[in-house]
């Protein structure tokens, strides 16, 4: 858990990093999230010149200074496999927060997610497969699958995360 401000920032910028990389972030909104992080105390020259972008900036532009600030605060951009795995993690961390509708298990085609550990592995291949047919996908006993689907979310959450960042 960060504790210092610029570890508070670095953390923000890391986890933008992956949702960036997996489509939840758009690049109108890495200013702003750049600004914040600007604010909690990583200062580097790609970071201030990303903050100070507008929203209407070209794409390309806010990526490459988004790039170049991710660089030069030590963090990397990651390929889409690993952005992937990070928001398989923060999954797993909402359904141990609470419930999780079955719906949104599915939407995301979960069960596809290339995985790397044994904790993702578990996780993944409890997933539903299709959200029209969970009637027939899911096991008969729902009470012991939710119990497992947390279990294997648990130990997910507990478990090294795949790489730095979110």
């Amino acid at each position: 858990m960060p504790t210092t401000p610029v570890q508070r920032g670095l953390a923000t910028l890391g986890e933008a990093a992956c949702r960036y990389r997996e489509g939840a972030i758009r690049p109108e909104d890495l200013p702003m999230i750049a600004a914040e992080a600007l604010a909690a105390g990583p200062d580097t020259p790609a970071l201030r010149e990303l903050a100070g972008l507008p929203r209407n900036a070209a794409s390309d532009d806010v990526h490459d200074a988004f790039a170049q600030a991710l660089a030069e605060c030590g963090l990397p951009l990651p390929d889409p496999a690993t952005a992937r795995r990070h928001a398989l993690r923060r999954l797993a961390v909402r359904l141990v927060d609470g419930p999780v509708d079955l719906a949104e298990l599915t939407q995301e085609e979960w069960w596809e997610t290339e995985t790397g550990t044994a904790a993702e592995r578990a996780f993944v291949e409890l997933m539903p497969q299709c959200s029209c047919c969970l009637d027939y996908t899911l096991p008969s006993d729902l009470r012991t699958w939710t119990a497992d689907l947390r279990a294997a979310a648990r130990a997910l959450t507990t478990a090294v995360p795949a790489a730095p960042g979110c």
